[in-house]
Parts: structure tokens; sequence; C-alpha cells
């Protein structure tokens, strides 16, 4: 097959990009690649079959004996289901310069998945929604987020993590031992799938630290149930991301979609949107 050599080979950084940080030494390739093997759970002969390589190919490529090629990586990449960001290091590793870039939110060449945003968060008012990046930092709010998140100090280019974590949270969320469970698993269930990323691993770290009531819930969703001003708000979230992303930024971008858990919090966040509008 292909690119199957197994001389040994010295790196070199090629087709480098001017002003592009290259952060990771190039003799890392090998352990990298093993690191996504095991993190996905994999086999050499697991990881050849998806890669359509030879299993000997994979031995050789892990233990330096063989030099990817850049086709080579983006396979390998496919095959692990690595993220973007994750991919571009692979490439530093092995001595070729990044692929993906990360665009500003505010670029212009960011303008249709802008507009992409804007229109599902305005449309699903009177119901809160928001976009949040890798860190969960709140690029968009629509209206609705902004009235029901706003007195508890989240606003746009704020940090849902920060607010995670802060002292004021367990007081107005009703279920917050539950809620705090369900949030550091989805933080590590993230975490893992981008390779292990500190701020996320450190907040599930923090929520798993609240002790869980013996009576939990046995409804098909746990909602998220807010107290403030009077009133009482139950909601659910789903969750939407981009499903063709050549962009780092867009690569970990998620639209939450907050909707009433029972009819009476849909009443309330009617009536509030007609308050407030």
């Amino acid at each position: 097959m292909s690119g199957e050599a197994s001389e040994a080979i010295t790196f070199q950084v090629t087709d480098a990009v001017p002003g592009v940080r290259y952060a990771a030494p190039m003799t890392e390739f090998p352990s990298t690649l093993k690191t996504w093997r095991a993190a996905r759970r994999m086999s050499q002969l697991q990881l050849a079959v998806e890669a359509e390589v030879s299993s000997r190919h994979i031995s050789f490529l892990e233990t330096g004996r063989a030099r990817p090629s850049r086709e080579m990586i983006g396979r390998l990449g496919e095959a692990l289901q690595m993220p973007l960001d994750a991919r571009n290091q692979m490439l530093v590793t092995a001595g070729f310069a990044p692929r993906y870039q990360q665009r500003r939110w505010q670029a212009d060449e960011m303008a249709p998945v802008r507009e992409a945003v804007a229109h599902m968060l305005d449309n699903h008012a009177p119901y809160p929604g928001l976009a949040v990046d890798r860190l969960w930092s709140v690029l968009r709010m629509n209206a609705s987020a902004r009235l029901l998140y706003g007195p508890l100090g989240l606003t746009e280019g704020g940090s849902l993590l920060d607010l995670l974590v802060s002292d004021h949270v367990p007081d107005v969320i009703e279920n917050w031992p539950e809620v705090a469970h369900h949030a550091a698993r989805r933080l590590r269930i993230e975490s893992a799938a981008q390779g292990g990323v500190a701020r996320l691993d450190a907040v599930a770290e923090h929520l798993a630290q609240v002790p869980l009531p013996a009576d939990r819930s046995l409804a098909p969703v746990v909602p998220t149930i807010l107290r403030a001003g009077g009133m009482r708000l139950a909601l659910f979230a789903t969750i939407a991301q981009f499903g063709t992303p050549e962009d780092l930024l867009l690569d970990d971008l998620k639209v939450e979609l907050y909707f009433p858990a029972d009819p009476e919090s849909g009443e309330a966040l009617r009536a509030l949107a007609k308050v407030c509008g």
C-alpha cells in the first residue's frame, strides 16, 4: 500500500505558513498517534481497517520507522474522529503546516454562519437560546436568553463555565445537584472527544463534588429548574452543531435551544417576552 516505507526518517517543517504558530515538537507524532488511538480504544488492526492501510504500517508510524504523508494524516484523523484542532497538531508533529484555520466570529467570511445562528436563535423566541464555543463562551444570545441569564451576570462574551462554578447558581437552580451532575458528565464527554481540555476537566471535577440526592429524577430528560423573580421555570436543552465544519471555531460551536419542560414554564416565558418586548 502507498506510503508504507520502513526506513528511519528525519522530520522537518514543510510548506510553512507565515504567522502560523507551531506548538508541538515534530518528534511527538508517534506518541500523538498512540495517544489518540488509545483514547478511541482502537487496536492497531482496527485503526488500520478504518484508515485503509496495513496494521504493519500503523505499527511503523507509531514507532517512528515510517513518516506519514499529509494525506495519511487526514485519513488517520477521519478514522480516529479527531477534532480539527487535534488534526492540526498532528500535522505539526509530523512536520507539516496546519491545514485548518480559526477565523474570528466577526470575520466577513463568517457572515453566513452568523446569519444562520441568528436565524435559529431569533426564531426560537420566546424560548431562550444561545451559541457557545469550545470553552462555553457565549458568542450570541437571543432576547429571551438575555432576559433569563442577564440577572445572573451572563452576557454575550461571558462564560457559562464561570457561571457554573459561581457561588450564587446553586441558590437559583432548584435541582442543582442533578444539573451539576449532568453538566459534569457533558464536560467530561466533550473534553474526551477533544483529547483532553484542562478547563473543561477542572469545571467537571468541581461540579462532581456536589452530592447527588438519593431520590433522583426518573423523567425522560432532567430539566434545569430556575427560581428567580418569583418565577419557576423548568427548561431542557437541545444542542445543534454544524455538519461540515472546516474551521476550528465552527468545529466546536454549539447552538443550545431551551424548551419548557411543562406548560407553566412555556406560559411564563411567553408572558415574560410580551412584558419585556
